[in-house]
């Protein structure tokens, strides 16, 4: 993701949409990436897991990932295809989840707004620049920190870990 655009189709949702919403409860027997893939976003939009294709995106109004701190939330987002998630705002231990399970997700209200369901969308993770290739707006995010596309480009916190304790060696 160093310099990786996120480039893909944009899947809108609303506002507070829960990880119960992401990754409905009755599939959490499983941690498998690929099974909860299949179940991804199904209680918010039944037709998501068989339109999604590898790198479109989620676009989102606030509190993105609200409710319970489970794993399997953004996960389920990765293993689905999904390259990046730009919402409103998003909940505080999701937002984490997501760093630490290596998904690229971008804060700007503007880009939301800016955003239909079916835009493609460009996102650039170095300089947080949003573009609707098929309006052709630019939009601005936070960038995401060297440190933290780091752990992103490896995939996760654990990898990164994993990565630091043999460098170290």
């Amino acid at each position: 993701m160093s310099e990786e655009i996120c480039k893909g189709k944009a899947f809108k949702f609303g506002d507070d949409i829960n990880t119960d919403e992401i990754i409905p409860a009755r599939y959490l027997n499983t941690s498998d990436p690929a099974e909860l893939a299949k179940h991804c976003m199904e209680d918010a939009d039944p037709e998501f897991p068989s339109k999604v294709q590898n790198g479109d995106l989620i676009v989102a109004g606030k509190n993105f990932g609200c409710g319970s701190s489970r794993e399997h939330a953004p996960i389920a987002i990765k293993a689905a295809g999904v390259s990046a998630v730009i919402a409103k705002s998003f909940a505080r231990i999701f937002y984490r989840n997501c760093i630490n399970i290596g998904l690229p997700i971008f804060e700007s209200p503007e880009a939301v707004e800016g955003i239909e369901e079916g835009d493609i969308v460009e996102v650039n993770p170095i300089t947080g620049v949003i573009k609707n290739v098929t309006k052709n707006r630019e939009f601005q995010a936070t960038p995401i920190p060297p440190e933290i596309r780091e752990i992103i480009d490896v995939g996760g916190l654990m990898e990164y870990a994993k990565k630091r304790l043999k460098e170290n060696r």
